[in-house]
């Protein structure tokens, strides 16, 4: 095991201080990609309309599954409360699903700036391993050495490589949970609509 953990400190250690920068990156964007996907998950199946229709019925005896139906159930809530002050349900309504709009938005922001931020750093240290490589060109440093200067370049290379590892699985991952959160949005609108537009027909 600690063979294992030297090798790796080694090769971290191969593309100088970026290296360890991208790699903080990294835990950063899976943690934000391991929460996104977590709260994202949907838990319940069916149209909108008939998962408020369900908690209508069954109230707090329904089975919450999943972010929509803890949605929902808090929307008929607020609905619930205008009604009984005699106001309009609809910002009620809003105002109680806006916690959930915050909620599966959270670390869309670090997720999509990490992927834009990865390469670059990785290319920022391409280049100050190339410049250090030629510097020890130009002090005569790695003519005594062979395959210096292919190795040179060889370790300056490794942290764009780094830059796109960590780049490429997150802007995959991180287009696939934006889809989801826009599907959530849309079934935030749709419970309002469906509560909202029942209560003003009522009225």
């Amino acid at each position: 095991m600690s063979g294992i953990i030297g090798d790796f400190i080694s090769l971290m250690n191969t593309g100088g201080a970026v290296m360890w920068v991208l790699f903080a990156l990294n835990l950063a964007l899976w943690y934000g990609l391991g929460y996104r996907y977590l709260t994202l998950r949907r838990g319940t199946k069916g149209n909108v309309r008939r998962l408020v229709s369900k908690h209508e019925k069954r109230g707090e005896a329904q089975a919450m599954r999943g972010l929509l139906d803890y949605a929902a159930a808090d929307a008929l809530a607020a609905a619930e409360e205008a009604k009984k002050i005699g106001k309009h349900a609809r910002n009620y309504v809003k105002d109680a699903l806006s916690p959930y709009v915050l909620v599966v938005g959270t670390y869309s922001t670090l997720v999509k700036t990490i992927v834009v931020l990865a390469p670059l750093v990785g290319l920022l240290g391409t280049v100050i391993g190339m410049i250090e490589t030629f510097d020890a060109l130009q002090s005569s440093a790695m003519f005594s050495q062979g395959n210096s200067i292919s190795g040179g370049i060889s370790k300056a290379l490794f942290t764009t490589e780094l830059g796109l590892v960590v780049a490429v699985p997150g802007l995959i991952l991180g287009k696939i949970l934006d889809k989801q959160e826009e599907r959530y949005d849309l079934e935030f609108e749709q419970i309002v609509d469906v509560i909202c537009t029942k209560d003003e027909n009522e009225i």
